[in-house]
């Protein structure tokens, strides 16, 4: 049996819909990312799973234990909030020990709980400090180590990392994956940032308007998207408005405009009538002999790993991201030809959105 189980989660206010009918199963030990734009429900669910929030209708088990009606301090859960919440009146040891002393854990067994945690999270020789006198990420430890010197059965962050600077999140993206593994605590992210829930994450719940998109490893569900939503909102991508002409066991031909066809894998899914289309920058190359569309150089970004095109072309505007090899690619206003393997392509049946009632 898995470890925490969301068993037909609805949470409703009113005439809105916020969580819709969610199935999900955590395994121990597993690190799981909810993932999704703002207003889709990842936040309701964590909260739901905190017990912050009741679920109108489902259950919620952790390891076997039904929790669904059971008081947030009595589910045995750590939480890190995006505010860290730290107390500003507190030492660093202070604000680490308050949920020891609240469970009234003796003064010699807290101290040592507590220099423990600071040591795992990088902290040793700050026990003294208070919050104002540290760093955005020393802040960001305090509150991570706060929740796990408690040794919650199961971690819940919710957007710990949106108030640090791009080059400390992605310090942080690492640090706290190695503590997680490192501890085997069963933790769930709630992200917006695709990178963060796949440097992080064994498995990513990609969210929308109240449902699981995709529930899938970060490989596949940026490889191997099952919805158009997942496809678009999961890293850049390129769509390509087509139709199904005819349909193989293996491929779908789809003409995609101005004469051209493609053989699209449609991985043993049914694929007819109007589709799109999709294939990632990074799977467009700049080609010449081999070429299978001709365009014009729009825009050329550097961003230091990569050059970032936009190229137009008859099919439309086409992003490509090429690696940086030292040399820059053609200049705006050139024209490129460009290739890419038919098993780069993805297919998927239009999806029309209804809105989130």
């Amino acid at each position: 049996m898995s470890f925490l189980i969301l068993q037909g989660i609805s949470k409703r206010y009113g005439d809105f819909t916020a969580i819709e009918h969610i199935d999900l199963s955590v395994e121990r030990g597993e690190f799981l990312s909810l993932l999704g734009p703002s207003g889709c429900g990842k936040t309701t669910t964590l909260q739901m799973i905190a017990g912050f929030v009741s679920p109108t209708s489902g259950r919620i088990t952790l390891d076997g234990r039904d929790i669904t009606n059971v008081r947030p301090e009595k589910r045995g859960i750590g939480v890190v909030f995006q505010s860290y919440a730290l107390f500003p009146h507190m030492t660093v040891a202070g604000n680490v020990g308050f949920g020891l002393e609240m469970r009234k854990m003796k003064r010699e067994e807290r101290s040592r709980r507590i220099a423990e945690t600071l040591e795992l999270v990088h902290l040793r020789g700050l026990d003294a400090r208070y919050p104002k006198e540290l760093s955005g990420g020393q802040r960001q430890r305090v509150a991570i180590a706060r929740a796990i010197a408690m040794q919650p059965e199961l971690l819940l962050l919710d957007e710990p990392m949106s108030n640090l600077d791009a080059k400390l999140r992605e310090e942080m993206h690492i640090e706290l994956r190695a503590i997680q593994k490192r501890l085997g605590i069963t933790t769930i992210l709630v992200t917006h940032d695709q990178v963060e829930a796949m440097t992080m994450s064994d498995r990513i719940a990609v969210m929308h308007a109240g449902k699981v998109a995709q529930l899938s490893t970060p490989f596949d569900a940026y490889e191997r998207p099952a919805t158009p939503f997942t496809s678009t909102f999961l890293g850049r991508t390129n769509t390509l408005a087509g139709e199904v002409l005819r349909s193989n066991p293996r491929c779908a031909e789809v003409a995609v405009g101005a004469g051209t066809t493609l053989h699209v894998p449609h991985e043993g899914r049914t694929v007819a009538g109007e589709v799109n289309v999709y294939i990632r920058p990074e799977k467009v190359r700049l080609a010449n002999g081999d070429a299978r569309l001709l365009g014009r150089v729009a825009t050329r970004v550097f961003v230091g790993n990569q050059w970032l095109l936009v190229v137009d072309t008859a099919l439309g505007r086409l992003h490509v991201a090429q690696p940086n090899h030292g040399e820059p690619p053609p200049e705006e206003g050139r024209e490129v030809g460009l290739a890419w393997t038919d098993d780069d392509l993805r297919v998927l049946g239009r999806e029309v959105d209804h809105g989130h009632a």
